[in-house]
């Protein structure tokens, strides 16, 4: 009776998406893609939006109304992002004509060790408390990234998140669920509760919150620059807060931070190049997961064909091999990324595949190496600037800890770090930066921008990007329907944090595929779930140069906008 309730429950899924059929005949888009000639932005709140489009209106550049919709998500969207975390961005320059990477992730604290964890029988650092807290990089960010692409002053940038923290904002619905599922974890640690719990509770969809304390710290900002966060009253805050609750992160740790300019990292994926970060991030999976899908005629499989979503499943689970053993801090390490994205060595890999089972686990390359929840927008502007940023604290309301009348939250980032193994790659050392799961991302065509994107959501964006790019480039989506698209999510991979996978992982498969289709891929082995809200959170910005129009996609699996104007 349980497996005849579960088929007809699958049925009824696989129908959804056909029921989102729309005159243009885009089977999958929950909405028609926004389009204007001046300027676009595309974020997951529209506040956010909304305070971009004013930054360029004001005749802002493209990083101006990022940074005014980044530190607005910071106050409205407290549990993904803010400015305890890091950040990182790819820049097309239309002057130069160019893309700049940027690596704006912070580093272990200078007394912490791989030995604090293994004297104590510790296999993983603690998700919550101090142990994780590793240095704040959005704030050098910002003023980083401002000082090469911005053009009105950080006080103005600041200025609608600073109202909005002091007037108050109605919580949004998604945002509101995210914030009341995930604070009993954290509710006790010190400073959590009285910020983001008023009343007792979370704030619920609709109701008025405010972070007066968030206000005051963003305005030291705008009057002191990064200087207030990284070496004044901020930081002398955060280090006393620490020291009295246990923690390593020190005034010394925020005061010696600094950001790096990279060069992005890129494949040609059928014509098109798509252009991640290096690592310590992840994107470079993004690269080998497609490097491995060119070498099949994904476009004759179709859509949610059990076909696709097995090589998609076995290509993802190939590169997360190399994705635990290869990722880490580059400062510390060798990483051989030339070899990593060959098309050798993806080939090499595609033979490991078995089109007719799953397979429980794969090795990661034999390759050399010498050891030494997130938000996601996107901007462009009138004159052809575009920005793909992506800033996160980690997990949804990260470490807990929020310093004294700070009103933000300290990622806990650091706890991806492995403290099992002093000889991997991504082992704890003093003053390194951790493996990184958020990665923005940008796709060019001949030398010349077409779409800058980004999949907010821990281990799936990698997966999600690939994904995006198939759903352009194969099936011939628009951007909005690439988006809205239904998705999988593999989980179960090895980690870079030391964790192995011996039993094939779980296929995660979201509503909107066939049952047909599910029904083939467990005959070929694969474990199958359903899940709801890990699938990540999608924004996308393209741009029809002929015409000189762009394109905004904001899908509906978070309360986001797309606008232009």
């Amino acid at each position: 009776m349980r497996n005849l309730f579960s088929c007809i429950i699958m049925m009824s899924l696989s129908l959804h998406a056909l029921a989102q059929d729309r005159l243009t005949g885009e089977t999958f888009t929950t909405r028609s893609e926004v389009l204007a000639r001046n300027g676009m932005a595309a974020t997951s709140q529209p506040l956010a939006t909304q305070a971009a489009l004013d930054i360029l209106k004001q005749g802002g550049s493209a990083m101006d109304a990022a940074i005014a919709a980044n530190a607005v998500l910071g106050l409205v969207e407290p549990a993904s992002c803010g400015i305890g975390g890091d950040i990182f961005a790819i820049v097309w320059d239309a002057k130069t004509e160019k893309l700049y990477g940027f690596n704006g992730s912070g580093r272990a604290p200078k007394s912490l060790s791989i030995e604090y964890f293994m004297e104590r029988g510790m296999k993983y650092v603690p998700f919550y408390g101090p142990l994780p807290v590793s240095v704040p990089g959005c704030v050098d960010g910002w003023f980083a990234l401002h000082e090469k692409f911005g053009r009105l002053p950080m006080a103005a940038l600041l200025q609608p998140a600073i109202a909005y923290g002091r007037e108050g904002f109605p919580v949004s619905e998604v945002i509101a669920y995210e914030m009341a599922s995930n604070y009993e974890a954290v509710k006790d640690q010190p400073g959590f509760a009285s910020t983001y719990m008023p009343g007792g509770r979370p704030p619920a969809k609709g109701e008025v919150f405010r972070n007066p304390d968030l206000a005051n710290t963003y305005e030291k900002i705008a009057k002191g620059g990064r200087d207030a966060f990284y070496k004044g009253d901020i930081a002398r805050t955060i280090d006393r807060y620490m020291k009295q609750h246990g923690g390593l992160l020190s005034y010394q740790d925020l005061a010696a931070h600094t950001s790096n300019w990279v060069d992005p990292i890129s494949v040609n994926y059928r014509g098109y190049d798509v252009w991640e970060l290096p690592p310590n991030g992840q994107g470079t999976a993004a690269l080998q997961m497609l490097n491995i899908l060119e070498g099949y005629d994904i476009a004759s499989m179709g859509f949610g064909s059990a076909e696709y979503l097995h090589v998609l499943t076995e290509a993802k689970k190939l590169a997360y091999e190399d994705r635990a053993k290869f990722y880490a801090d580059p400062e510390f390490n060798t990483i051989p990324l030339a070899e990593l994205l060959s098309d050798d060595y993806a080939a090499g890999r595609r033979a490991l595949i078995d089109p007719e089972r799953a397979a429980d686990s794969f090795p990661a390359g034999d390759l050399e190496i010498e050891t030494g929840n997130t938000t996601y927008l996107t901007v462009a502007d009138k004159d052809g600037n575009m920005v793909s940023l992506i800033q996160s604290i980690y997990s949804e309301f990260a470490s807990g800890m929020v310093p004294d009348g700070l009103g933000f939250v300290l990622q806990n980032r650091g706890q991806m770090f492995n403290v099992q193994d002093p000889g991997h790659a991504n082992a704890l050392q003093p003053g390194k930066r951790p493996f990184h799961t958020i990665i923005p991302a940008f796709i060019t065509k001949n030398g010349k921008p077409w779409v800058s994107f980004g999949l907010m959501g821990g281990a799936v964006q990698p997966q999600g990007h690939a994904q995006v790019v198939v759903n352009l480039v194969d099936f011939g989506m628009n951007l909005q329907e690439a988006g809205d698209a239904p998705r999988m999510r593999h989980s179960g991979s090895s980690q870079p944090t030391g964790s192995v996978m011996t039993n094939g992982g779980t296929l995660n498969l979201e509503s909107g595929f066939d049952y047909k289709a599910v029904r083939e891929l467990r005959k070929k082995g694969h474990r199958i779930s359903t899940a709801v809200g890990i699938f990540g959170g999608y924004q996308a910005i393209g741009v029809d140069l002929t015409n000189q129009v762009y394109t905004g996609a904001s899908e509906s699996r978070k309360d986001g906008q797309a606008a232009g104007y």
